[in-house]
């Protein structure tokens, strides 16, 4: 999924208004077009490449720099060490004058979605390595699954990552992405394992995969994600998770698939993970 290259209307922010293309099939890079002044934040290793006229600052937390002041700076790091991820980022800000270009890389084959936070109501819940990389403004958080079932089951724990701010930020998900709207009351059940993003107003909760039998011998994990409108929800076809599984299993000496992939007679941590 890509976004018409270099085509949206420029408009007043918060955030850095930048335009980008993406491009690339199975392993995609966003290509970021910065002005003078501009800058994006990404996460450390992203990189793919840049035109030398844009100079690169690590920084603590999402990189909002002074206006955060230091406790806003350490406040950030450490919500992104909670995630799991760095207590850095990198800023890449351009310093000279024309145009200027950097390239990230998502590091698994999969998509990279395109979103504009203040078209979405100005924040993004989404699995907690989704983010790549985003306009500087856009700030980095944590969201905590308040019912304790859906932290146990969810598939990514109790705790995902929070995008918000009003600018276009740039996510990671595995395989094929679809989006899905749904209405005020409308529910959608999705693989624990396989829910990538949604919108803050959308209710997010797990219930059971169906009866016993279906549960122990259906495959399908215990637990789907249940997913109530109003908001939009992306979907995953492959999560990250899902393929390591599936690479370390055919590696193992007794080579084969796993039989009881997603059900009680698999490896516990495929319960755990949504997978």
């Amino acid at each position: 999924m890509s976004s018409s290259p270099w085509t949206h209307t420029r408009s007043a922010g918060l955030a850095d208004d930048i335009d980008f293309e993406i491009k690339g099939q199975e392993l995609q890079f966003v290509e970021i077009e910065l002005d003078p002044g501009e800058s994006a934040v990404a996460e450390a290793g992203a990189m793919v490449w840049k035109d030398a006229s844009i100079g690169m600052t690590t920084v603590f937390g999402d990189g909002r720099g002074a206006e955060g002041g230091f406790m806003g700076k350490l406040l950030g790091a450490g919500k992104r060490l909670v995630t799991g991820e760095s207590l850095f980022t990198t800023v890449f800000t351009h310093n000279g004058g024309g145009k200027a270009r950097v390239a990230f890389g998502a590091p698994v084959p999969g998509s990279i979605l395109p979103l504009k936070l203040d078209q979405l109501g100005g924040t993004l819940i989404c699995q907690k390595d989704a983010f790549l990389c985003a306009a500087k403004g856009v700030q980095l958080g944590i969201h905590f699954q308040q019912r304790i079932m859906t932290g146990l089951f969810g598939g990514e724990g109790f705790i995902m990552q929070r995008l918000d701010g009003d600018g276009w930020v740039f996510v990671q998900m595995g395989g094929t992405v679809i989006e899905r709207e749904l209405r005020p009351g409308e529910e959608l059940h999705v693989d624990t394992g396989c829910l990538a993003a949604y919108t803050y107003g959308v209710e997010f909760d797990v219930v059971r995969a169906g009866n016993v039998k279906t549960m122990i011998f259906g495959g399908e994990g215990v637990f789907f994600a249940r997913l109530r409108g109003p908001g939009k929800v992306w979907i995953q076809s492959m999560p990250f998770a899902r393929l390591a599984g599936r690479v370390i299993a055919t590696a193992m000496p007794a080579g084969g698939q796993n039989r009881g992939e997603g059900s009680v007679l698999g490896a516990l941590g495929n319960l755990i993970d949504g997978d």
